[in-house]
């Protein structure tokens, strides 16, 4: 099944919740509504805004309430991918031009901040402040997560907490707080959105490694950039860290620079893929996932609950 085809139940909701976010990032400032259009209209799965959503159903479900918790989430996920832009001196995302090299690191910068402040204010509409925390935790640990990225570049002697620390607060922690916050908005019981928070954390670890595995066996054309392009600037992902435990992968893959060339890259991922490094890093997806379906069974059944199950499924299971 499509990834769409799952939550079609909801396509009336997320079109609201597309029309909340065309809205949330215009401002005064012209160039500014420009850049972030730019980066919205390059697509996205909405991953985040959909967990919200299907979270809400355990609870007093309304799409007014909900929308603009979604779109807060999916503002965090936008200003990161903006920031994670500059950081990495990427030139495309999702086969566009970034925003900083359309226009510069400076003008991405305020613009991921202002995504980010954007998100504070629609988050008022919600007069919990529960809510209020959580979601100014999650800026500050998104942030932490960018920062360690920084940290940790053609860092190729870190290990395995390193990394799961690190994508944890880049990616598993908005996931589980898309879950979380959803339940919260519907005023779903207090054990409810903490058991979804677990399963958000769960399936927002195997979606990133997932992620990371992609960059070695996804083509150009599924990644929107080049295969490898990860290691390339420098992330030493799950995949990375397996293969460095054989000898003569790792001797290459620490000569690693920016300036390693396409054929070397071409080799270099090439023998990742001998060390049996993707199969490893699926293994510990798997593991997640496993977990994430085991507090799914604790949940009330329903509609929501048998859709975060076949999106949990697909996420270890994509392509790309």
């Amino acid at each position: 099944m499509k990834l769409k085809a799952m939550y079609s139940f909801l396509n009336t909701d997320l079109h609201a919740v597309e029309q909340e976010l065309e809205t949330a990032i215009q401002s005064d400032y012209s160039l500014l509504s420009e850049a972030a259009l730019h980066l919205l209209q390059a697509g996205g799965k909405r991953i985040r805004p959909v967990f919200v959503l299907l979270s809400g159903k355990f609870g007093d479900y309304d799409i007014h309430r909900m929308k603009y918790v979604a779109v807060a989430l999916e503002l965090i996920h936008m200003a990161s991918l903006v920031h994670d832009d500059v950081i990495d001196d990427a030139q495309l995302r999702r086969g566009r031009e970034t925003i900083k090299a359309k226009w510069s690191n400076r003008f991405a910068m305020y613009t991921g901040d202002y995504m980010f402040a954007r998100s504070l204010e629609l988050m008022a509409h919600l007069e919990n402040p529960l809510a209020h925390r959580i979601l100014a935790h999650t800026i500050v640990e998104v942030c932490r997560g960018e920062i360690e990225q920084i940290k940790d570049k053609y860092r190729f002697d870190q290990n395995l907490r390193c990394y799961l620390r690190r994508i944890k607060r880049k990616t598993a922690l908005l996931i589980a707080v898309s879950c979380q916050l959803g339940a919260i908005a519907a005023n779903a019981a207090n054990d409810i959105s903490e058991r979804l928070y677990l399963f958000g954390y769960y399936v927002g670890m195997a979606f990133q490694i997932t992620d990371d595995i992609l960059d070695f066996i996804g083509t150009e054309e599924q990644l929107g950039k080049p295969a490898g392009s990860d290691l390339l600037q420098g992330n030493i992902t799950l995949p990375v860290l397996f293969a460095m435990e054989d000898h003569r992968a790792k001797e290459k893959i620490i000569q690693v620079t920016p300036h390693t060339s396409a054929d070397e890259m071409k080799e270099i991922i090439s023998l990742i893929k001998q060390t049996g490094a993707i199969e490893k890093s699926y293994a510990v997806s798997d593991l997640y996932l496993e977990k994430a379906f085991r507090v799914l069974e604790t949940l009330p059944k329903n509609k929501a609950r048998s859709t975060l199950y076949d999106l949990a499924k697909y996420i270890g299971k994509r392509k790309f």
